[in-house]
């Protein structure tokens, strides 16, 4: 069982905070691995917020080949962080060569695209440069997109947190809004890419749990989308049904709940919305998901979402102040960055709602 966590702040914090919240909950991860998406940037990346960040780790030729591409294809680079790990012995990290992390302007004939047309282009380039890279295990390209950073590793959270120099609150590294999880995709092949959380086209996702309708669930998002692609972790499944309710047929975030754990036929005919209701568990079928899973994930608005599956066999509690919200499996994480909340408010959301985390810290409940 894995823990999963996010925070959702008005004022910009230091990913440390997300490690301070993970690290109570180490009896529900194994030390294998550390996984986070940051939002809403701050810091370095603050002054390029409407420009795509370029997230990957790779080896010495696998950045030259991203270099090339980058170039032949008319991106302009204009801001770049480069972590300089820590040498220290005995840290257990199986770290890359190289951590780039980019800024990139448009090429010029994007410029003044559609917001569509420069999704798509920053979806298949990072689409392109992953089947680049994957030809001789050159690196792994996590995400594309502006004001978005993401950063996987292997090896035990405290650990990869010395490397990456996480523990300094130097200002460098700064955001809004960070999902993450303390755990590597131990239920398969261990790969930096089955991770949590998963990113696509400004959604982000991390699941605590198993989804035993993987294969359905699979072989037909295989047929629905070009980035939906990889599937290195059942969980994914979860990404791309979010992405597919919310960016392809553009419903409201409530119907998410109903695709993946759609009401009994016997209670939606007690509904006043039974036929949307019936339409969606008819035609949608096979993005139903099943087993013990709680999911937490990040919006492109920057909205957070958690919500768990129809018998609530995995645990999540939401909880902060005015200025900050987290969401965590365990309540001792909130204990450790949010102490003096009430915690009184405190939410455990049930079986058939989900919980929505606006900017101004309003907390909205969705009933199924």
């Amino acid at each position: 069982m894995c823990r999963i966590g996010a925070i959702k702040s008005k004022i910009p914090f230091h990913p440390s905070k997300a490690l301070h919240l993970m690290l109570p909950q180490q009896e529900g991860h194994d030390n294998s691995g550390f996984a986070m998406v940051m939002q809403d940037l701050a810091g370095v990346f603050g002054a390029y917020k409407d420009k795509p960040l370029l997230s990957l780790a790779c080896t010495q030729y696998g950045a030259n080949l991203v270099e090339d591409y980058m170039e032949t294809h008319n991106f302009v680079q204009i801001n770049e962080w480069i972590p300089k790990g820590s040498k220290q012995p005995g840290l257990d990290i199986k770290a890359m060569p190289y951590y780039i992390f980019r800024n990139y302007d448009y090429p010029e004939h994007y410029r003044d695209a559609s917001p569509e047309l420069k999704e798509n282009l920053l979806m298949d380039t990072r689409l392109a440069l992953r089947e680049l890279l994957e030809k001789d295990d050159q690196g792994y390209v996590y995400s594309f997109w502006p004001d978005v950073l993401t950063l996987k590793e292997i090896g035990d959270p405290r650990d990869i947190a010395t490397y990456f120099k996480l523990w300094d609150e130097n200002g460098d590294l700064m955001a809004r809004n960070v999902v993450v999880q303390c755990r590597q995709n131990t239920n398969y092949d261990i790969v930096r890419y089955a991770a949590h959380p998963f990113f696509l086209q400004g959604y982000t996702l991390c699941a605590n749990g198993e989804n035993t309708f993987y294969t359905k669930n699979k072989e037909y998002q295989k047929s629905l989308h070009r980035g939906y692609i990889g599937f290195e972790s059942d969980s994914q499944n979860f990404l791309y049904t979010l992405h597919y309710v919310l960016n392809q047929l553009k419903w409201p975030i409530k119907y998410y709940k109903h695709v993946i754990t759609p009401l009994p036929f016997d209670e939606i005919e007690q509904r006043p919305d039974k036929e949307v209701l019936k339409t969606i568990r008819q035609s949608l079928g096979h993005l139903e998901i099943n087993g013990p899973n709680t999911v937490i994930a990040l919006m492109p608005n920057s909205h957070m979402m958690t919500c768990c599956d129809s018998k609530k066999l995995r645990p999540v509690v939401v909880g902060g102040d005015d200025t900050t919200i987290a969401i965590a499996s365990e309540v001792c994480g909130l204990n450790v960055i949010l102490p003096d909340r009430d915690q009184a408010l405190d939410i455990y959301p049930n079986e058939r709602e989900v919980v929505v985390i606006t900017n101004d810290m309003e907390v909205q409940r969705w009933k199924q």
